[in-house]
């Protein structure tokens, strides 16, 4: 759970969906742009280590015997 200074996930990707949105209008000065540019690029590295760490979690299972064991979720085909 996020404390009080600190963004939720979700928080996080509106922040990026918003920097994203600015950045294909084309109304930003360069200077903004690349300043919004590499706070996207932070943002995404956040959200891509947070949805890691996630799957990590989901990955492993408790099994009838108590025991973590691994889970290997279906590969899908894009």
């Amino acid at each position: 759970m996020a404390t009080k200074n600190e963004a939720t996930f979700e928080e996080h990707l509106t922040e990026l969906e918003s920097i994203v949105r600015k950045l294909e209008s084309g109304d930003v000065p360069l200077e903004d742009a690349i300043a919004e540019f590499q706070k996207g690029m932070k943002l995404s590295e956040g959200l891509k280590k947070t949805l890691n760490e996630a799957e990590q979690t989901l990955v492993k299972i408790v099994g009838k015997d108590e025991e973590e064991s691994d889970f290997a979720p279906e590969q899908k085909e894009y």
